[in-house]
């Protein structure tokens, strides 16, 4: 009888212990829920109005000199319906990219480009750039598929915990990195069709109530992770939220 009771006991165990087992997809969750909040919170974000800013762009070679730099001013509005605008100046010749929730339109001094393969790739471009400016509450989009994939550290000494995002089987694959202490977003990293990018976020800015992206950088990396050389730099600034 003492064995039987054991051996119930043992059984009652293991299946508790089964069930509370939790899941790569849900522990992902739990980590980008804990982010959300580190960041300001889901609430205050979807009561978000309206988002304006400004992004300066750097790009350079392999060899690191400069090859193009960008001034650009972004302004998104969710509510009612999503929308936005993308402004700057380039060889002093004025470039408008705005989304009215059903059609891009692009000027380029005032002239407006009808070409449909470069207003695609110019909506790409437009797309990237909130998917950026809006992380983490954008990785909780339908169809995004998360993982968690435990800690790792990073090239930089960083520990991170590393959630995986897949958006289907002929996307690009990301992997976004947050502190195990203050669930902030440090950085992500992604394999596209043809190179390996990992951007660092070196700093933050407080917009409202809400802390985005201050300065980026982001580097060319092989299949290991380690640096190329660096890409990109990024400087978010003068955030305006509306709620």
């Amino acid at each position: 009888m003492k064995y039987l009771a054991r051996v119930s006991v043992l059984i009652v165990l293991l299946i508790f212990g089964f069930g509370c087992t939790k899941t790569p997809e849900k522990q992902a969750h739990e980590i980008l829920e804990k982010s959300m909040k580190a960041h300001g919170g889901s609430e205050k974000w979807d009561k978000v109005s309206s988002l304006k800013f400004r992004k300066w762009t750097r790009l350079l070679t392999d060899s690191g000199t400069v090859e193009s730099e960008l001034d650009q001013i972004l302004e998104f509005r969710m509510k009612p319906y999503f929308e936005g605008k993308i402004t700057w100046t380039k060889d002093s010749v004025e470039h408008v990219s705005t989304w009215d929730g059903s059609r891009l339109r692009y000027t380029m001094g005032g002239n407006e480009i009808q070409n449909p393969g470069f207003l695609q790739s110019k909506k790409s471009d437009f797309d990237a750039a909130f998917y950026a400016v809006a992380q983490p509450w954008k990785l909780l989009d339908e169809g995004t598929r998360l993982s968690y994939e435990g800690q790792k550290n990073l090239e930089n000494g960083q520990l991170a915990e590393v959630v995986r995002v897949d958006y289907g089987p002929e996307s690009d694959v990301w992997w976004y990195y947050f502190d195990p202490v203050t669930f902030q977003l440090i950085g992500n990293e992604v394999q596209l069709k043809d190179h390996r990018s990992l951007i660092y976020t070196i700093t933050y800015e407080h917009a409202g109530d809400l802390i985005l992206h201050g300065k980026r950088v982001s580097y060319r990396v092989n299949e290991k992770g380690e640096k190329l050389y660096t890409r990109a730099e990024y400087l978010y600034s003068d955030y305006v939220i509306t709620y």
